[in-house]
């Protein structure tokens, strides 16, 4: 899980359904795309210019042609706010693909590129399965309940079952040379430099020149992540087809303006990446990992200009797709929220501020926020993904 500032990051947990095996020894999870578009400061690859929302887009993916229609520009949108004294929010199209890479999101499998976006107030829904989201079993994948795996709590400075990560190999941890930059490190506490060894982030405000990266604490060993870079850190992702990830954070403006279209100046995200993109070079080269190859990414919430106050949610892919609908930016106030990947579907839903990310959680809780996610209104967005 990757955050990006002007962040603060208050608390984070992660839970899998308890028939799953405590920190199972299974490989870690594969998620994309941050690896480029999200400007890292010092390091990033280049890219071509992206067609123009509206354009036709014309790809061979796995040696088919295939041809759509972007309907996604990837910028600001300039569509009103939604609020229950507007009119209902249009339902997201349903995108076909040839090759689906969204499975990597759960664990395995390739999956395909859509985008869902969730409105102001509450929550999101975006399905892999062929049939619709509304359709789909709002039922979570254990009746036992989901224990805790991991969690983190800045004012207690609380860190458990997972570690902190940032891009400044060579810098007490890690490694660096001319040609592929920098590798993972330990995070400082404050998240702005490396470190030698695992570190606990503080209750700190993330600038927006800092990326820290979130990754379970089962360092990796032998070929059980598959390849990394020589000399990285390395550990495993949060694996497994149904896992929830809870967070309470809070996105301050910091005022800055961008000075360039790479310079991420006030635009927080929240994000997941294909695990094996920083183990290998995530800034870069796309062709030294698997960025062009199947991975699969999800912006939670990300804020995609300086200083709105819009957080989008999207499905990158081997297919682009998003719409208007937005979470609202919690700038003056902490945000507690949850996304939960089971049954092919993925929910994000914005939570009561009262929340408890206690050690274990109901599976009627789970359930509960599948399934108030899975219809459309006014306050929930949809995304299908078939093929």
């Amino acid at each position: 899980m990757h955050f990006r500032g002007p962040l603060q990051l208050k608390q984070f947990a992660v839970y899998t359904p308890t028939s799953s095996t405590k920190r199972s020894e299974r490989r870690s999870a594969h998620v994309r795309r941050h690896a480029h578009g999200h400007g890292y400061g010092h390091q990033h690859h280049g890219r071509e210019a992206e067609p123009a929302l509206g354009d036709v887009v014309t790809a061979t993916i796995d040696g088919v042609v295939q041809t759509w229609l972007n309907n996604w520009s990837g910028q600001e949108t300039s569509a009103p706010v939604a609020s229950s004294s507007s009119a209902e929010a249009s339902p997201t199209s349903t995108v076909d693909t040839h090759e689906n890479w969204l499975p990597h999101l759960f664990g395995g499998g390739h999956g395909g590129h859509g985008g869902h976006d969730s409105s102001e107030e509450t929550s999101a829904s975006s399905s892999a399965a062929p049939s619709s989201p509304s359709q789909t079993s709002s039922s979570s994948s254990s009746s036992g309940g989901w224990g805790r795996q991991a969690y983190y709590q800045a004012s207690s400075n609380t860190s458990e079952g997972l570690v902190f990560l940032n891009h400044f190999g060579g810098s007490g941890s890690g490694t660096f040379d001319y040609t592929f930059g920098n590798s993972l490190s330990f995070s400082s506490p404050d998240g702005q430099s490396g470190a030698s060894d695992r570190q606990t982030l503080e209750d700190c405000t993330l600038p927006s020149t800092a990326e820290v990266i979130i990754m379970s604490d089962r360092e990796c060993s032998g070929d059980d992540c598959g390849y990394s870079r020589p000399d990285t850190v390395a550990f495993h992702g949060f694996d497994g087809p149904s896992k929830a990830f809870f967070f309470e954070f809070q996105m301050p403006d910091s005022g800055e303006t961008a000075s360039n279209q790479w310079d991420p100046a006030n635009m927080p995200a929240i994000w997941m990446l294909n695990a094996q993109i920083p183990r290998t070079l995530q800034y870069g080269q796309a062709e030294c990992s698997c960025w062009e190859s199947g991975c699969g990414e999800f912006d939670l919430f990300e804020v995609l200009a300086p200083g709105d106050s819009r957080m989008k949610s999207t499905l990158h892919g081997n297919i682009a797709g998003g719409d208007s609908d937005y979470f609202k930016r919690p700038t003056d106030r902490t945000m507690k929220a949850a996304m939960i990947l089971d049954n092919n579907n993925i929910h994000l839903k914005k939570l009561e501020d009262d929340f408890d990310f206690a050690s274990d959680i109901d599976a009627s809780t789970i359930s509960e926020i599948c399934g108030n996610t899975l219809t459309q209104s006014k306050l929930v967005s949809l995304f299908s993904l078939t093929g």
